[in-house]
């Protein structure tokens, strides 16, 4: 029984071997077995791989959990002078998608008071530190509330996203890579992301240098499908007529 077990463990480690995930279902289809022997497999292994949300994922592309208080802290200074420079894309009247997360928090303490612009968020946060800058028209969108990472998600959210007419759209990312694309840590962030990207006039990538290279659970976007990305990290210039223009912070 052991040795059908490494035998089951190898195949999902070859099919995970360039990234990415599996659904549970998918890798006990393709080892002929149910979904919990495919779960005894992994629990009883040498800690490769892991369960995140149902899927297969091996565990050295990925942070075991999200603790949006460690992330708040972390690189506090940096996402500061990521938003200052992504303040400088935002124009009187605009409507702004903010994503969720800590990366873009300081973003919403830089809009300007007096000046006419609408945000959308799913983000908790976001809203609290929008819902001070009187001038700002807020539009929360909401649903089923995930306290980890302090934002709702719902069926409908994409739907209410495209019916909004979006001016500049700002996503962040827990990882970005050059092969693998860009993701992050949690499923229900993945529709909200996805329909601020296809139906914003503006796409901007805010990220700190800490995410560049990473791979998390959750693909949604190329790199490609962006206009802008905001960062500290290392990252090539974008070749001519092709890719997002790089802005360093």
């Amino acid at each position: 029984m052991k040795d059908r077990s490494a035998m089951r463990l190898a195949r999902l480690q070859q099919a995970l071997a360039g990234g990415g995930t599996l659904p549970l279902g998918e890798a006990a289809q393709m080892c002929g077995v149910s979904e919990m022997t495919i779960r005894r497999d992994v629990a009883a292994s040498d800690g490769a791989m892991m369960l995140l949300g149902g899927r297969l994922v091996m565990a050295n592309h990925y942070a075991p959990v999200y603790d949006l208080d460690q992330q708040q802290d972390s690189h506090a200074l940096a996402k500061r002078r990521l938003c200052e420079q992504a303040a400088r894309f935002i124009e009187d009247g605009d409507t702004l998608f903010i994503d969720c997360g800590t990366t873009l928090l300081p973003l919403a303490g830089m809009l300007a008071r007096g000046s006419q612009l609408t945000v959308v968020t799913y983000a908790l946060n976001v809203a609290n530190a929008v819902s001070l800058v009187p001038s700002v028209r807020l539009v929360l969108l909401g649903g089923l509330y995930h306290t980890t990472s302090h934002s709702f998600g719902s069926d409908d959210m994409s739907a209410a996203i495209k019916r909004l007419g979006i001016n500049r759209a700002f996503i962040s990312a827990a990882g970005v890579h050059a092969e693998r694309g860009v993701s992050c840590f949690h499923f229900h962030e993945v529709a909200p992301k996805q329909a601020a990207i296809a139906c914003a006039a503006q796409r901007l990538l805010v990220v700190d240098e800490s995410k560049i290279g990473q791979i998390r659970p959750a693909y949604f976007a190329k790199l490609d499908d962006f206009d802008v990305v905001i960062t500290d990290g290392d990252m090539a210039p974008s070749p001519e007529n092709g890719g997002p223009r790089i802005v360093a912070a």
